[in-house]
């Protein structure tokens, strides 16, 4: 059985994350969604409401679960019987740093592959910081995320 990890903040989860969960849940026999707790972060989302928004927006794919983790990547990865690590790949910038971490996790954890998607071309200038700058200054981020979570990041910057 092939167990792979997608690992992220996905504060908030866009459609480019969902891309790569997609299109990671058809080739992989299960598929675990890593929700990173990174303290020195501060999200807009806590880490209970961004595994509550994944869970929402993939409850259609049977093969994926969402789970949140702290600490190194590989432990969660071991931990879970996982053997492949799943990154996105937006431009070749990522690449350099996203070659780096892999390189170092399999040093860490030989028997653990990374395998890249790149994204699909129409989200490959979109990030979650970008989502969250758009909204937070009232315009429309329809096109970037799920309508509920949308929903959710407006509610946020409305104080609710």
């Amino acid at each position: 059985m092939t167990v792979g990890v997608y690992p992220g903040s996905f504060d908030p989860v866009t459609y480019g994350h969902f891309d790569i969960i997609e299109r990671s849940s058809a080739i992989m026999d299960r598929l675990i969604v890593a929700v990173l707790n990174n303290s020195s972060k501060s999200p807009l989302f806590s880490v209970e409401e961004r595994v509550n928004m994944l869970i929402d927006v993939t409850k259609h794919l049977p093969n994926v679960e969402v789970r949140s983790f702290n600490g190194l990547l590989v432990d969660f990865v071991q931990a879970n019987q996982a053997n492949v690590i799943i990154r996105g790949l937006r431009a070749v910038t990522d690449f350099e740093y996203e070659l780096q971490l892999s390189q170092t996790n399999r040093v860490i954890a030989p028997q653990v592959d990374t395998i890249f998607l790149t994204t699909n071309l129409k989200y490959s200038y979109l990030s979650s910081s970008i989502v969250k700058e758009i909204a937070m200054y009232g315009g429309d981020i329809s096109a970037f995320v799920h309508p509920s979570i949308a929903e959710k990041i407006r509610a946020k910057f409305a104080g609710d």
